[in-house]
């Protein structure tokens, strides 16, 4: 049996990182941080016109038609890059949702928009820093009221998919940004590159997914969905932070020969190697169990969701460790991998929070 990816998608794969590797070097999302951005726009005009939003749309709706394999390496790619522009919340979350669960009407009037990049569309699930259940903002008439905290992009967003309370049942409404009794501020994060913000509703028209909004169990297995995709982004991430650490530390000369040389520096980057490629084996089985809609994805999820999260985050703290006194300065790059490992590791929840979810599964 073959578990590797197809010759075609190896070839999506390698389109994809030719064109982020021209449009999006580590110049532009310092840029972002720097200048403070909301994000890169000309890529995202970009990465629309290469039909990326929609790669798992169908072609009826705008999309590519691709499947949710082919948007997984195109997550592996845009972690690489580091891409700083609004894709994840945007394609994993209010995309995956429609596709799910909108009605006809629904994803005729936001699908083709969200696959264009016309649309920006963001998830806001929680209403204050640390666990919490998102279901404090209320639903009633067609109208939703409440604070959410944080909320990516929240700035440049025109349609949130946001957890409300309705009558006391957990569900899923679409908020339009650009209507009355929205207020948007941003906040301070981690990773300015892809900023956060809160979002106040006071009155927001609004309208329930689907027919009637769905419940907590669906929101469950939109975050499953969402985490494998993640995943894959944080193993991008990961393998680029691993490739520039083994570079500097190959040109770099103590004693007459380079550090990679070293036994302590070799174990490290094995142990490293090693963490990547086990991220990589879970994001593999999350993947196969997103495309064919197997019922193990709840557990294959969080495995995925939980050993990318610890692999990236080993990558950020090493790439800064094995760089030396330049990796902890502003001109160096590590701090951009840190960066966005701590924020893709926190943006659906914890990895504690992940291992929790999955000792349940395992024992239900």
């Amino acid at each position: 049996m073959n578990f590797d990816f197809s010759e075609e998608q190896k070839l999506l794969q390698q389109t994809a990182r030719d064109y982020l590797n021209e449009h999006s070097p580590l110049d532009v999302n310092r840029a972002v941080l720097e200048g403070g951005g909301s994000h890169a726009a000309d890529l995202w005009k970009g990465v629309a016109e290469m039909g990326w939003l929609g790669a798992a749309v169908p072609e009826s709706y705008g999309g590519a038609g691709f499947g949710r394999l082919e948007l997984a390496l195109i997550a592996t790619e845009l972690g690489r890059a580091l891409a700083p522009i609004p894709f994840g919340p945007s394609v994993y979350l209010v995309t995956e949702a429609l596709l799910e669960a909108g009605t006809d009407a629904q994803k005729d009037e936001y699908l083709p928009r969200l696959a264009s990049g016309e649309l920006i569309g963001t998830f806001a699930h929680a209403e204050q820093l640390g666990r919490d259940d998102g279901t404090g903002t209320s639903f009633g008439d067609g109208k939703v009221s409440g604070t959410k905290l944080p909320v990516p992009d929240v700035e440049i967003a025109g349609l949130a998919l946001t957890v409300v309370s309705d009558g006391g049942q957990t569900r899923l409404a679409l908020v339009d940004l650009t209507a009355g009794g929205v207020t948007a501020e941003r906040i301070d994060s981690i990773d300015p590159s892809r900023p956060h913000g809160r979002l106040t509703l006071d009155g927001a028209p609004a309208e329930l997914l689907g027919e009637s909004g769905t419940d907590a169990t669906f929101l469950d297995h939109l975050l499953d969905r969402a985490a494998v995709l993640t995943a894959f982004e944080q193993i991008g991430g990961a393998e680029r932070a691993m490739e520039l650490t083994r570079e500097f530390t190959l040109g770099r000369y103590a004693f007459g020969r380079p550090i990679a040389s070293f036994q302590a520096l070799k174990h490290r980057l094995a142990d490293l190697y090693a963490a990547i490629q086990l991220a990589t084996s879970n994001a593999y089985y999350g993947a196969w169990a997103l495309s064919t809609g197997d019922d193990e994805l709840a557990t294959a999820a969080c495995g995925a969701r939980i050993m990318a999260s610890d692999a990236f985050d080993l990558a950020g703290q090493e790439m800064i460790q094995m760089y030396g006194g330049v990796g902890y300065t502003w001109e160096y790059d590590c701090h951009l991998f840190y960066r966005r490992a701590k924020l893709l590791s926190l943006s659906l929840g914890g990895p504690g929070e992940w291992r929790e979810r999955l000792v349940q599964r395992l024992a239900a």
